[in-house]
């Protein structure tokens, strides 16, 4: 069953509840779909009048920052440890190549990459952790986090259920193709800010982690 089905099974509230709970979760530091659930979340809004978009843009934003905040403080507290526990236990997603590509973001953009992280699924899992084992100053990380929340989780919702409202009334006047070509332009604007991030990211030069201060 494709993610939508199954959502369409699931009350409202329970809706708003998972969409915070993953986001939160993925926010946090655990390799989780929480772009998926939104965007899935977000088009069922468009089509059913039971989930209201304003809510769920309300939680998904919610569960980002929370998610984010307390991924600071475990990274803060735990340190680089916590780093190689992580590369343990998720090679695929912390592997020391992943780390040290976030390490190199984080060098180059500071709080810019908490903001844009957000449009990357990389950095959106390590944003969080990363900053705080790193010690950047939290009114810094709180700034950066509640934008890039609120613009990625309210502006993907309010992009996606847009969408699906306009491609639902050009179904009825032509078909599928419709469906695809609105979807395609409703995600433009998205692809494009998350493919300059990713080169950038990679066009940054390697170079050793610089020391940092043991934790807490």
């Amino acid at each position: 069953m494709h993610v939508q089905e199954w959502l369409e099974t699931v009350p409202a509230v329970s809706i708003y509840l998972l969409v915070g709970l993953v986001i939160g979760l993925e926010s946090l530091g655990i390799p989780l779909p929480g772009e998926i659930i939104l965007v899935s979340s977000a088009l069922l809004a468009s089509q059913h009048g039971d989930i209201d978009p304003v809510i769920l843009g309300v939680c998904a934003s919610a569960g980002a920052i929370i998610g984010d905040s307390i991924g600071y403080a475990i990274g803060r507290k735990g340190g680089r440890p916590l780093l190689a526990w992580l590369g343990a236990k998720f090679p695929r997603h912390f592997g020391e190549a992943h780390i040290a590509t976030a390490e190199r973001s984080f060098e180059k953009w500071g709080m810019w990459a908490v903001f844009f992280g957000r449009f990357v699924a990389l950095l959106r899992i390590f944003a969080g952790p990363l900053a705080g084992v790193l010690r950047m100053p939290y009114w810094k990380f709180l700034i950066a986090n509640v934008l890039g929340g609120i613009v990625w989780a309210g502006g993907t919702t309010a992009v996606i259920y847009y969408v699906g409202v306009v491609a639902e009334s050009w179904l009825k006047r032509f078909s599928w193709l419709g469906l695809v070509a609105a979807v395609l332009v409703g995600l433009t604007s998205m692809l494009v800010l998350k493919r300059k991030a990713k080169k950038a990211a990679a066009q940054h030069p390697a170079a050793e982690p610089e020391a940092v201060p043991a934790a807490d």
